[in-house]
């Protein structure tokens, strides 16, 4: 098997992987086909043919990646096509916006915690989440800050 048919299969089953945590289908296999592709980038129609997909299919799943930042439209002086690519840095990027979810779950055990007692075994599973998210809420901008100067370096 040539290397180019194993970054498809690898691809694939990443994408069945994402899909079976509640990606979208196509929206997962066009992600993975950016991320494992050995061009630079890619347009439309090549990740049609590449998936074996609609045009439609690709157009919706790169509008949804467009919005969540997992792929971008580059230049592509002397094509008419749009070509995307998945951009470098996205997955500091990506945890970065997870400081939100972790703050809204924060705030979701402290809305608990403020309408019901302490001493209650309600209370003490609220008090883990929010000490949990909490914790991660502090903790997870100086780690992605490592990182980004670990791969700056």
């Amino acid at each position: 098997m040539d290397s180019d048919q194993r970054l498809r299969d690898a691809a694939e089953r990443l994408a069945l992987t994402l899909s079976q945590g509640g990606m979208q289908k196509m929206t997962a296999r066009v992600m993975t086909a950016l991320l494992y592709t050995e061009q630079e980038t890619m347009t439309a129609a090549d990740l049609c043919e590449r998936l074996s997909i609609s045009t439609g299919a690709v157009s919706t799943a790169i509008k949804q990646l467009s919005q969540t930042g997992m792929v971008e439209r580059v230049p592509a002086p002397g094509s008419r096509r749009e070509h995307y690519r998945f951009p470098k840095g996205v997955w500091a990027q990506l945890f970065s916006q997870q400081n939100v979810m972790l703050k809204i779950m924060k705030d979701a055990a402290q809305e608990g915690l403020d309408a019901i007692g302490d001493g209650t075994p309600t209370a003490a599973r609220l008090h883990e989440m929010q000490d949990f998210y909490g914790y991660m809420e502090h903790e997870m901008p100086a780690l992605i800050e490592r990182w980004r100067e670990k791969a700056d370096s």
